[in-house]
């Protein structure tokens, strides 16, 4: 028997990226709280998103005050020097994004697995284009750094 691949499901709104990030995987943690990115700056929730592709590590760039800011602990694992990054990407083209993280909590409320969602500003494509495991603590401040 084949597996299918999944319909694409898209939105138009922070509301729409948290349902869809809490929509359970098989085998998955369940993902408990979701945070909306929002830039420390000036309050901005367009970006272009890096991801690391040797580390799980994650940084959005606001595309009002090109501010940088790592999301969760990646500031610990991100290397500016690396040539291992890459522009999270639209299958539409479009590079664009409202971003959202989404937290499975341990019963003490640290955090166990977080996973980075992002939904397309041009075609309102949603989607997870990264996650890790968090395996120390106390993690519950990364509930504050989306």
């Amino acid at each position: 028997m084949t597996e299918t691949a999944a319909e694409p499901t898209y939105g138009s709104s922070f509301e729409d990226l948290a349902a869809f990030l809490k929509q359970p995987e098989p085998d998955g943690y369940p993902v408990h709280e979701v945070r909306e990115c929002v830039c420390r700056t000036c309050g901005g929730r367009r970006f272009a998103v890096q991801v690391m592709d040797t580390e799980s590590a994650a940084r959005r760039t606001c595309l009002d005050c090109e501010r940088h800011e790592f999301i969760a602990d990646s500031e610990d694992y991100w290397d500016d020097d690396s040539e291992v990054e890459y522009y999270c990407g639209c299958p539409c083209g479009e590079e664009e994004f409202a971003a959202a993280v989404g937290y499975s909590l341990h019963d003490d409320g640290d955090v166990r697995w977080l996973f980075i969602g992002l939904r397309c500003l041009a075609c309102g494509l949603l989607g997870v284009y990264e996650d890790w495991k968090i395996n120390w603590g106390p993690s519950n401040y990364l509930l504050d750094r989306a």
